[in-house]
């Protein structure tokens, strides 16, 4: 687990303010939100030791930082209560139905009492592991910088998790091609009937399903690109291998709705039907104004925070 000290806060907010820089601005340097710089800077959360070397190197704080935050070894958590959290996750109905007997046994104060007990913990848990995790932070343009996908080699989701201290993976559960659906020609400016190449994949946090994508690229791309007909794109992944060829995002445009999953979709992300999700239909445009690429994510809604920055036109 990690452990990070009491000083941190405070002297983050110090070394920020000697340097001159906003949040917003170190924010920039470190490839982390503003708002979730905030959220340290105040104490509302802890850092990760990757944010803590990033904000130390930032700041030229010469491993002032990275020392408040450490890891110690799983066997220093409470024996009691990682037993009770391994009995929680892997007796799920056994719990259930004593809870519902002891909800049955009104004329037992003994019972009532321990179900009290029971529903505090249970709430406890909840707030501790679950509720209190931080969001994963979806960046707005800069998630698409072809700079930080040069630096990086990764592709945009795999930068935004890295920089937050998650371990990324992702699945391209197939690639195939079919006519494209009425949406999707009008979004890409082909014609109806015409072919697509549609690629699906799923995006892991930590081994933890997050998001769904499912990526539309019309077919004459694929006769200047074969290998975007393959699972695996190399260095940098699709935006990379369609730079290759010319095609470049010169500006993109999101269309982002809240709406509860689907069936497939609620199996896919492990969520209940009654947790909402995210659909945001991504479209990338070159530099004269062709779209080239749509993706639909499907995220999931409670892990998940949407962090835009942009020009104000006049």
């Amino acid at each position: 687990m990690i452990v990070v000290d009491t000083r941190f806060a405070g002297l983050l907010k110090a070394l920020r303010q000697d340097s001159g820089l906003s949040l917003r601005s170190l924010a920039t340097i470190v490839h982390y939100s503003h708002s979730y710089l905030w959220d340290i800077e105040t104490g509302r959360k802890q850092p990760t030791p990757e944010v803590a070397h990033a904000l130390d190197a930032a700041l030229s704080a010469e491993g002032t930082l990275a020392e408040l935050v450490t890891h110690q070894p799983d066997a220093d958590m409470n024996a009691p209560l990682s037993e009770a959290m391994r009995l929680l996750d892997g007796n799920r109905h056994h719990l259930q139905n004593l809870a519902q007997q002891l909800r049955d046994a009104d004329d037992d104060p003994a019972a009532r009492h321990e179900a009290a007990q029971w529903a505090r913990f249970a709430k406890w848990l909840n707030s501790t592991f679950v509720r209190s995790r931080p969001r994963l932070v979806r960046w707005g343009a800069r998630r698409y910088s072809a700079r930080l996908r040069s630096e990086t080699g990764a592709s945009p989701f795999r930068m935004e998790m890295m920089a937050q201290g998650r371990a990324p993976r992702t699945e391209c559960r197939a690639v195939t091609k079919k006519i494209a659906p009425a949406d999707i020609a009008s979004l890409l400016m082909i014609e109806e009937g015409d072919f697509i190449i549609c690629r699906e994949n799923h995006y892991f946090a930590d081994d933890e399903p997050v998001q769904i994508g499912m990526t539309f690229l019309p077919e004459y791309l694929a006769t200047e690109a074969p290998h975007l007909g393959r699972k695996a794109l190399g260095r940098g992944s699709l935006y990379s291998r369609l730079a290759d060829i010319g095609y470049r995002a010169a500006r993109v445009n999101e269309h982002i709705i809240a709406r509860m999953p689907s069936m497939l979709e609620g199996e896919h992300l492990a969520i209940s039907p009654i947790t909402p999700v995210l659909e945001i239909t991504h479209t990338s445009f070159n530099e004269q104004g062709q779209p080239f690429e749509v993706t639909r994510f499907v995220i999931r809604a409670d892990l998940t925070t949407l962090d835009f920055e942009m020009p104000v036109e006049d």
